[in-house]
């Protein structure tokens, strides 16, 4: 699909930063090569005063053999094909989008409020501010270019990367995986003359410091490793992981009505009959999914249980995530939280202590199909069960998966307790979610209200 940016803005010639008084051929977009390959030996043609060329793809680095913008989307292909890109749509629109764009002369029009527009569908009255969707992303985009370069793209010729604080691609050549490339001659060393033997102390001197060396590798492993363990999502989910019990993901059944008959009369109300037990919300089923990867990667063990599979016995033996819940099998669990879902015939809500608050949705259609939703997420020990309990629920299914999002993304979560209290993490805690809903796709949700206790 070609995304068509709704400006129309023509190139920006300007002086290129690097002081040697090249001539202003460069658009914008170039950047200059990261540290590591600044490190490489590259041969300019021209002198201090000589004017620089042209004939590199843009947001290449400026080497030797230029980069062509053929080579550039071939590299794009296998990103997109890749096992990292492939389960993201939006992944995959938004890193095709900043590539053709810089590719095509419009870098200078990579900036978040465009990017939302164009790739997000957000309306021409977005503000980034309001809505981190881009920043999001982009930090999404970053870490999924890292797992493919990191495994099955680590021999590819060229590199794709997506520098912080710009959302304008670089594109380098991959000296690991440039095939066929000939070695670097290496100089011919001088047979060493021969030493000594090592007198008894030298040897004790060397054990000594390989036993330091090893000493300050440990540490620095163990510091690293304290560094990851403190993100907020780790924060939010080591008290429901703590142990090595697995963890259940429990998604409920959403009752459904059907004819008895297929006659072409119209239906009475004794003609349509439950279907119980049948069929799970795709929201919730999105929700589950995603907690379900997360608990992969993060190596921890799980069940998914859905609908009668799950019971209160159950909740006691072990952590749960009770997916969907607030106005179904599981509602006496959350009513008495101080944040709750409340839905009749005609008005849905969040109250709080069962005050009516701000956040409701009006006039909710009848297929649920809403433009925008709200929902709670939950993390306590909860007296009944004994146990800890996370609830994700939306008003629909907007919000469920919306919600799910949150506490599966690091980022979002960051952004999410924002001015928590210091050990938040140690605290039950509720957060109330508004989402916005554009095209039938849940954007990415923003905390409007939160408790912990």
């Amino acid at each position: 699909m070609q995304l068509r940016s709704p400006l129309n803005l023509g190139v920006v010639w300007i002086f290129c930063p690097v002081r040697n008084r090249c001539a202003p051929c460069y658009p914008r977009f170039i950047t200059v090569s990261n540290a590591s390959l600044l490190r490489d030996r590259i041969d300019f043609s021209f002198h201090m005063g000589d004017w620089m060329t042209q004939g590199s793809a843009p947001g290449a680095s400026q080497q030797k053999n230029p980069i062509s913008e053929e080579s550039v989307r071939e590299e794009l292909n296998r990103v997109l094909s890749s096992h990292e890109f492939h389960s993201s749509k939006r992944s995959q629109d938004f890193i095709r989008y900043v590539v053709e764009h810089t590719l095509a002369g419009r870098a200078d029009m990579l900036k978040e409020r465009t990017i939302g527009i164009d790739v997000f569908g957000r309306s021409t009255s977005y503000e980034p501010s309001d809505d981190a969707t881009v920043r999001v992303k982009a930090g999404e985009v970053r870490r999924r270019l890292g797992l493919y370069y990191a495994g099955q793209g680590a021999t590819d010729p060229l590199r794709i990367e997506l520098p912080s604080g710009t959302y304008i691609p670089e594109f380098h050549r991959n000296q690991a995986g440039v095939a066929g490339a000939s070695p670097v001659d290496a100089p011919v060393l001088e047979p060493a003359p021969r030493k000594a033997p090592l007198r008894s102390h030298s040897k004790g001197t060397l054990i000594a410091a390989g036993v330091a060396l090893l000493a300050v590798a440990a540490t620095g492993w163990w510091l690293a490793r304290s560094r990851t363990a403190s993100t907020a999502l780790d924060r939010f989910w080591a008290p429901v992981l703590n142990g090595s019990a697995p963890v259940s993901v429990d998604a409920a059944y959403v009752p459904v009505y059907g004819l008895k008959s297929d006659s072409s009369a119209r239906p009475r109300p004794e003609d349509y009959v439950l279907l119980t037990d049948q069929f799970v919300g795709g929201g919730d089923l999105l929700a589950a999914a995603r907690l379900a990867a997360m608990l992969t990667r993060m190596q921890h063990p799980y069940t998914l249980k859905i609908g009668n599979d799950v019971s209160f016995k159950d909740l006691r033996s072990a952590p749960a995530i009770l997916v969907g819940y607030s106005y179904t099998r599981w509602k006496e669990i959350s009513r008495e939280l101080r944040y709750f879902i409340e839905v009749s015939n005609t008005r849905a809500s969040i109250t709080d202590n069962g005050k009516p608050t701000q956040w409701f949705i009006a006039d909710l259609p009848a297929d649920r199909r809403t433009s925008e939703d709200y929902a709670i997420i939950s993390r306590v020990f909860h007296p009944d069960t004994h146990a800890m309990l996370v609830e994700i629920a939306g008003i629909t299914q907007y919000g469920t998966d919306a919600a799910a999002e949150l506490v599966t993304n690091p980022d979002l979560l960051a952004e999410g307790v924002h001015g928590a209290p210091a050990d938040w993490q140690k605290k039950n805690l509720q957060l109330v979610l508004h989402v916005k809903v554009i095209a039938g796709t849940p954007s990415s949700p923003k905390v409007v209200g939160a408790y912990y206790w």
